[in-house]
């Protein structure tokens, strides 16, 4: 008789689609606006990263479970609730905001490198873009799910360096429970840009293609013949990504935390990239706190990387009509590993060139926030529906949350691009 695994290890298998995708949300470029948040701000902003989790939990239930039940990715389904020229104009947007910030994850990982190794930042950063390029391409769904999944853990760093320094805890819990909300024009701005992190349009796609696959393989088709009923799917679907995205929120707390406890109390006030976060954190927090700081960064950036190409791929295969799978070999999806190296190739040379990271941040943010409010609402509209009601059989609280996050989505675009260009 084998023996019976753990119950920790039974819990790391039910794991899946929804822990990556909110590991996936701390990205090097999160890292930064969470940085920014803390060195600018101390602890004044950490209670977005509790507000934001419902929001964020209801929309990516809703879109993993629409690619779940359908068996088809969140573009194939949006296509049947807006005009086509819509359809197409949000997946350009989609896909060119990823590159964009594939280019600034490529960057901030090659500078955190040269910071631990020295050497050329730009060689750096083309090598990650190529190393997850190769991974994504060759090897199968069913495996780099797992190699995914592994590159979660590299986000427990900035827990471990949230301890290494000396944290007020009376003072975080109290900003974080009793929130001194300020209307100075910084402070939104920032407010918009945590939330515009934390809700992207890539996570949605991604989740949703994620859940197809996983409801094609063969193992979860196993799961699903015993699963009684919808509700059974459901409640996998949402454990699984109300855990992803609490530890993701929970990692950006402790970034929050961490910066605000080194750089905010030591008068470093701005931070433009995660590297840059890292590189002063050293003489003020010691070497311990900055190597973890920069590994994570690494870290983060090969997790996040290939699902920002892998998303835009599955956008743009299924609008097109394309055979996209990342379980399939390359030479029977062309038109979708064709996507993916373009997407790649194209922001690892974007990392090389001169073009400012906060520039390639801004416009990724405002690219982002244009599309997610379509994409958002057309979502709603498929699950709000008299038959999908039934099909779908998602609880009123979720509906009710997802069109919640929708109206905040809005509102928060609506403050942004005040804030940026009024």
């Amino acid at each position: 008789m084998q023996p019976q695994p753990s119950p920790m290890a039974r819990i790391w298998r039910a794991l899946g689609p929804g822990l990556i995708t909110g590991a996936a949300d701390d990205d090097p470029s999160g890292i930064a606006t969470y940085s920014q948040a803390g060195a600018q701000f101390g602890y004044a902003l950490t209670w977005t990263m509790f507000l934001t989790l419902p929001f964020m939990a209801a929309i990516q239930i809703i879109s993993a479970h629409i690619g779940w039940r359908t068996r088809r990715g969140l573009a194939r389904n949006i296509a049947k609730s807006l005009p086509k020229p819509v359809v197409y104009l949000i997946v350009a947007l989609l896909v060119a905001a990823n590159t964009i910030n594939i280019a600034a994850d490529l960057a901030a990982m090659g500078a955190a490198l040269r910071l631990i190794v020295s050497g050329p930042a730009v060689l750096y950063a083309l090598a990650f873009g190529l190393a997850c390029l190769v991974a994504e391409v060759f090897v199968p769904y069913h495996r780099y799910a797992g190699y995914l999944k592994f590159l979660t853990m590299f986000l427990f760093v900035y827990v471990a360096a949230a301890f290494s320094v000396h944290v007020p805890w009376v003072d975080v819990i109290a900003a974080t429970v009793v929130p001194n909300i300020s209307l100075d024009k910084d402070v939104l701005l920032t407010i918009v840009a945590v939330f515009g992190t934390t809700i992207s349009p890539y996570l949605f796609f991604w989740q949703a293609s994620q859940e197809a696959e996983e409801s094609r393989l063969s193992h979860r088709r196993i799961i699903g013949a015993i699963a009684s009923s919808p509700q059974d799917e459901l409640r996998h679907i949402s454990v699984d990504t109300w855990i992803g995205m609490s530890f993701s929120n929970l990692i950006a707390f402790f970034i929050i935390v961490t910066t605000a406890a080194t750089l905010h109390a030591h008068g470093v006030t701005k931070i433009d990239t995660a590297a840059q976060a890292a590189e002063a954190l050293r003489p003020i927090a010691g070497d311990l706190t900055f190597a973890l700081f920069a590994a994570g960064i690494i870290g983060t950036g090969l997790l996040a990387v290939p699902i920002l190409a892998g998303s835009a791929a599955y956008a743009a295969a299924e609008v097109f009509g394309l055979r996209g799978s990342l379980e399939l070999p390359a030479n029977r999806a062309l038109g979708f590993y064709a996507i993916v190296c373009a997407a790649t190739l194209a922001g690892a040379a974007l990392s090389a060139t001169n073009i400012d990271p906060i520039a390639m941040l801004f416009w990724t943010a405002v690219i982002n926030g244009i599309v997610s409010v379509p994409i958002m609402l057309a979502m709603m509209v498929i699950v709000s529906g008299a038959q999908a009601v039934q099909t779908l059989a998602l609880p009123v609280w979720i509906r009710v949350l997802g069109w919640l996050a929708t109206l905040i989505m809005t509102i928060v675009v609506g403050a942004f691009a005040w804030s940026s260009f009024a």
